[in-house]
């Protein structure tokens, strides 16, 4: 499943999200879950961030919980918690790629690890950053892909977190607006337009990344 249907599927959850809460206002109590989470205290983000990080690993989809992060934490410190797990995550399955499946990964990549390589091969870390913006490749399978490259391993942290940075805080965002339209209130529709727009921004940047990098290829 590609990115940009992704962010499609994602907008749908909003709207859903965002319906479902005004209809079950009285009955779902967001004092509750802050209550919930000030009982788990410091571990509630270490254990929502393991999480992240194993489903990572084991392929499971992360916008999911990108969301969760943003419905739980809310937009800062969610976007700070989503973006750390994504990255030690994909950081893992890098390197489980580079020192203990490599064989596993290429049977399991195909022909996509042959453009992953020869990519990083021409550009480095600059490849990182770009499949990182726009999806190109599964973000699952180029975690591993990526372990089969000449990449430092420096450089494709910094690259990966970075460049992740913007879908993390959007999907981010989408988890804090559903949190918001269970307030009720004046602010819940503004909260809910900006996170529709900030889906439709990012949606449009991979298209005008690839716009601007033609003349070079």
């Amino acid at each position: 499943m590609s990115k940009n249907t992704i962010r499609i599927l994602a907008g749908i959850v909003l709207l859903i999200i965002i319906g479902l809460a005004i209809a079950n206002r009285d009955v779902i109590n967001p004092e509750a879950l802050k209550a919930w989470l000030d009982d788990i205290g410091p571990a509630a983000p270490v254990i929502f961030m393991a999480t992240y990080i194993i489903a990572t690993v084991i392929w499971l989809p992360g916008s999911v919980f990108s969301i969760t992060g943003g419905l739980l934490f809310g937009p800062i410190l969610g976007t700070f918690y989503n973006l750390t797990a994504a990255t030690i995550g994909a950081t893992l399955a890098f390197l489980i790629a580079r020192y203990i499946a490599a064989d596993w990964v290429t049977e399991k990549s195909g022909g996509k690890l042959k453009k992953v390589i020869a990519g990083v091969d021409e550009e480095g870390w600059r490849f990182v950053a770009f499949v990182r913006l726009v999806p190109l490749f599964p973000f699952n399978i180029l975690n591993y892909a990526l372990g089969l490259t000449r990449i430092k391993l420096l450089h494709y942290i910094v690259a990966s977190y970075i460049c992740m940075l913007p879908g993390a805080f959007v999907y981010t965002y989408i988890g804090y607006a559903g949190a918001e339209s269970l307030k009720g209130g004046d602010s819940f529709l503004q909260t809910a337009l900006i996170a529709i727009a900030l889906l439709a921004v990012i949606t449009y940047i991979p298209r005008l990344i690839k716009k601007f990098r033609k003349p070079a290829n």
